[in-house]
């Protein structure tokens, strides 16, 4: 029965028989009759179909929470299974805001050395998406910020306190300065991130904080796309300093502090609260706890 389940989490993520086949690397034709042979052996109709995918029954919903839950216990199984044969193994999927990439590759690469058995799918994500992604069983571990916004039961281990640069092209009014008052931003052409993520909420609130007036020319979910609007020398972005210091090496980019009123936040893994969890994750969160700064 774990196949089809697993079939039937396709069909409800896609909501399209054609592309959840696709998903699961089969004919169509053998998603569709292990859906139909899952509805017989449960005794209930899962799907609405017409001609085409017409979305879930009530069975079919509570039916999708369950196989979630059981294909996430499946998986659970088979790694301690593979860890009592050749140690820590398998892989994680990690999901990440869009600033926390570099150190999910340094957790990731330290972790790795030690357990080259494990390999990592590292997802970028906002940290919305992140914790309804573990909700679904998507996600075993995502890095997200730990003191902003509810995270819900789940468990963590800190990792950086994000404090903010300015970065600005080399030829930008505010290069080789020592520091910007977040006030000096008001009327500036900003590249910025879109909306939907955490980072660009607590930005928006440091400018209220500091009685900035933005003027916002280019919103993107990618920080590459802010950093090479950056270049252009047509407008500056603000990042977290970690990230900012990787994306500007070898670049025409200057990094100037800025300084004000409002605190900074903290960034770090945060697991779903689970009782037993996996080795491999259980090693995870040991590692974070430990790990040598960038």
């Amino acid at each position: 029965m774990l196949d089809k389940l697993e079939m039937f989490i396709a069909l409800a993520r896609e909501g399209h028989f054609g592309r959840a086949a696709e998903r699961m690397n089969i004919a169509q034709p053998t998603l569709s009759a292990g859906i139909k042979q899952l509805e017989e052996q449960l005794g209930v109709q899962l799907v609405y179909r017409g001609s085409r995918f017409g979305g879930l029954t009530p069975e079919g919903q509570t039916a999708l929470t369950w196989a979630k839950r059981i294909t996430g216990d499946a998986r659970q199984l088979r790694d301690e299974m593979r860890m009592s044969r050749t140690g820590l193994a398998g892989e994680v999927r990690l999901a990440v805001i869009p600033t926390a990439q570099s150190w999910a590759g340094h957790l990731c690469t330290v972790f790795a050395a030690r357990h080259p058995n494990v390999r990592f799918r590292i997802l970028s994500r906002n940290s919305r998406e992140i914790l309804q992604l573990m909700d679904d069983f998507e996600a075993d571990a995502g890095i997200s910020y730990l003191d902003n916004e509810p995270l819900g039961r789940v468990d963590t281990a800190e990792l950086y306190e994000e404090s903010y640069m300015l970065v600005c092209a080399k030829s930008s009014e505010f290069a080789g300065r020592d520091s910007v008052d977040w006030s000096a931003l008001s009327g500036v052409q900003l590249a910025l991130l879109t909306p939907d993520m955490q980072n660009r909420r607590i930005i928006n609130r440091l400018f209220i904080k500091n009685g900035v007036r933005p003027s916002t020319c280019i919103e993107s979910n990618s920080v590459i796309a802010l950093v090479a609007s950056v270049i252009q020398a047509q407008c500056v972005t603000v990042l977290p300093g970690d990230l900012a210091r990787f994306l500007a090496a070898g670049k025409e980019i200057a990094l100037v502090p800025l300084q004000g009123a409002g605190r900074y936040h903290k960034v770090g893994l945060i697991l779903p609260h689970r009782d037993p969890r996996t080795p491999v994750l259980e090693a995870l969160l040991k590692e974070a706890r430990k790990l040598p700064p960038i």
